[in-house]
């Protein structure tokens, strides 16, 4: 949704998180596969190859505020594709929160809205 707002370092590091989110679980799943497709077609990064970078590392990357606003809706999105979350993907994401400084109540309306917005695509529509 916003990921071509990221500049190109960002993208990529982006890039390494969703692919290191999708894979915390020991499983790469259908649902997700599709969202990192996406991912890589928005941001113009569809030969990138994923080089395996550790988290803190790649978190790093992201200095600007909103960037991080970015980075933590689209993985929140991406860590819910699947129906499950699990113990290993809030983990990771209770570290990312943490590296970016955001409180508890920033991340529950984060994690709120992306609910929402799942809720919301998987309405049926009217006929």
């Amino acid at each position: 949704m916003f990921l071509n707002k990221l500049q190109q370092e960002e993208k990529e590091a982006f890039l390494e998180l969703a692919y290191l989110m999708a894979t915390v679980d020991g499983k790469f799943s259908v649902f997700e596969n599709p969202v990192i497709a996406k991912y890589q077609k928005e941001m113009e990064l569809e030969d990138y190859k994923i080089k395996g970078l550790a988290i803190d590392d790649i978190l790093k990357v992201f200095k600007e505020e909103r960037s991080k606003h970015i980075v933590l809706t689209e993985i929140l999105r991406l860590v819910y594709s699947d129906g499950i979350v699990h113990e290993t993907e809030l983990e990771s994401i209770a570290l990312i929160k943490e590296h970016f400084g955001f409180d508890k109540d920033k991340y529950a309306n984060f994690k709120d809205w992306i609910e929402g917005i799942k809720e919301l695509a998987n309405y049926p529509e009217h006929e």
